[in-house]
């Protein structure tokens, strides 16, 4: 499914933050990406939703190589992306969100599926209310929906949990849980909340300085081996 290989990429005023990261996710796998802050996370999302310009290496989705392509051809090959802090527009409704999930997409239809609203019936409930009038957990529930809407292979989820009183947070862990079960969708998620992660993913990759550092193969290692906890996450 992704293949990443020594990926580099950095801002003109901060030089590089990735510095060669390598690592795999199979198709319908659910991935935790661990680390401190300024490690590189958010880095390696942007550059692999086409946010931000690679300086090396590569990546490949089932085998396409993507690199430095525009973020359009990357969502239209099937990355799909919910940045930090959500980037909903609050002064469109629920729906009229939810749409822009659908448009510009060219082997979809311009109509919102059915069923859209069954994973997150709040949505259901409130789809013609103003997008910004919501709470944060409803928020973060819209952002995650309208990505998938979109239909992609591969869904990038940075710091989903931030922000979110625990009982969204564990609605929003089970559900994603149901999907990636239910339709294959493959998620890498970088996440600090450890009770989250154990909910979702099936193993974990921590960064550090800019690159792949360590794994957890079970995502019960996270418990196993403290120590990598220690290392990896304790300031």
């Amino acid at each position: 499914m992704l293949q990443v290989e020594n990926l580099v990429a950095g801002y003109p005023s901060g030089g590089r933050v990735l510095k060669g990261a390598t690592f795999d996710v199979a198709k319908g796998e659910v991935v935790a990406l661990l680390g401190r802050n300024g490690m590189g996370k958010t880095t390696l999302m942007r550059a692999l939703a086409g946010q931000l310009a690679t300086q090396g290496g590569s990546f490949r989705l089932d085998g396409r190589e993507l690199g430095n392509c525009p973020s359009y051809v990357i969502a239209n090959e099937g990355i799909g992306y919910v940045p930090q802090g959500r980037e909903i527009f609050k002064d469109f409704t629920v729906e009229e969100n939810l749409l822009m999930g659908v448009l510009g997409k060219p082997r979809l239809p311009n109509r919102l599926p059915p069923d859209i609203y069954d994973f997150f019936p709040v949505l259901g409930e409130r789809r013609r209310q103003k997008a910004g009038t919501m709470s944060g957990g409803q928020q973060q529930q819209l952002a995650i929906m309208r990505c998938l809407v979109g239909q992609p292979k591969l869904l990038l989820l940075d710091e989903p949990s931030e922000g979110i009183q625990p009982s969204i947070v564990d609605e929003i862990g089970r559900t994603l849980q149901a999907i990636a079960r239910s339709t294959g969708l493959t998620i890498l998620v970088v996440e600090q909340n450890l009770d989250f992660v154990e909910t979702l993913a099936g193993r974990a990759l921590f960064m550090e300085n800019g690159v792949i550092a360590d794994r957890a193969d079970r995502i019960g290692q996270l418990r196993e081996r403290p120590e990598l906890v220690h290392r990896y996450l304790s300031i």
